[in-house]
């Protein structure tokens, strides 16, 4: 007979900000305790950074600009793609990606009990540090990029692009909930995690550049206002490097991280109701 799922039991509102500092600790704990593996992360992670950065000086060696992007303006674009990826790979892809194991084994139902918001819980437990001090590099290129362009970003250039950012992780974050959680309809989901990464392979190039044929301008339409994943780094991008911008996807980008959060939400809580324990 089916088993009825844990009740999830609360009291009295709990200090988030106070929760998420005793994550961040009990991550850098754990980071310390294997500090060779912390080393070789950020080793490995410097020796990617840099492989792209030689790979596009080259192509920009030989060509003035991709698509109407120079080489100080494209540099701004992927380091803010890196920027993006390096806050996804730190707070979220470590705990959703083990979302359907606990499933399979029962931490579900641990979480299930204690007086936290479970989508809190199971978003933000485990910190990935060493991604998160990836942030330098990108940081850098993304003042190098300026450099190149000669352009200085206003307050309100940078509030804007802090904002859209912002609207891009949330977007990033709820297209991988919703496919964690189909973890407690299908038991594994591997192929749907694999399907969030072969998405959001389109970001890594401007959207200018998906034009030229029929499926190409069909491609750019369905990716930048059904799921505007074209817009999450592109857009940033070109505000911060002061290159010019449609201000209807600003609002494009807004409108879609505000729907994919209660989207996603409402997947989850589905998907709560849905979990009959590991038991079952």
């Amino acid at each position: 007979m089916k088993s009825s799922p844990p009740v999830e039991t609360r009291t009295a509102s709990p200090d988030y900000l106070r929760v998420l500092r005793t994550f961040v600790v009990n991550s850098l704990v754990r980071e310390m305790q294997f500090r060779g593996n912390f080393v070789i992360e950020l080793l490995t992670h410097g020796f990617w950074f840099t492989m792209q950065v030689v790979l596009f000086r080259v192509i920009f060696g030989n060509v003035n600009s991709v698509n109407g992007w120079s080489r100080g303006e494209y540099f701004g674009f992927m380091a803010t793609a890196m920027i993006l990826n390096a806050l996804m790979e730190t707070f979220f892809v470590p705990n959703l990606a083990s979302l359907s194991e606990m499933v399979r084994t029962g931490g579900l139902d641990f979480a299930l009990l204690k007086p936290i918001d479970t989508q809190f819980l199971v978003s933000f437990e485990k910190l990935d540090l060493g991604a998160f001090f990836q942030l330098l590099l990108p940081g850098g290129l993304l003042g190098y990029s300026l450099m190149q362009t000669g352009h200085v970003p206003g307050l309100g250039d940078v509030a804007l692009y802090l904002a859209l950012l912002f609207f891009s992780v949330a977007i990033y974050y709820s297209l991988m909930l919703i496919f964690a959680s189909t973890s407690v309809w299908l038991g594994r989901n591997q192929g749907l995690y694999e399907f969030w990464f072969y998405i959001t392979i389109f970001a890594r190039y401007p959207r200018d550049i998906y034009r030229g044929s029929v499926a190409a301008d069909a491609l750019r339409f369905g990716f930048s206002f059904v799921l505007p994943i074209l817009l999450v780094v592109t857009v940033p991008a070109q505000v911060i490097v002061g290159k010019a911008f449609e201000p209807r996807f600003v609002l494009v980008l807004g409108g879609a991280a505000v729907v994919s959060l209660v989207l996603s939400r409402w997947v989850f809580h589905r998907a709560l109701r849905a979990y009959g324990s590991a038991s079952s």
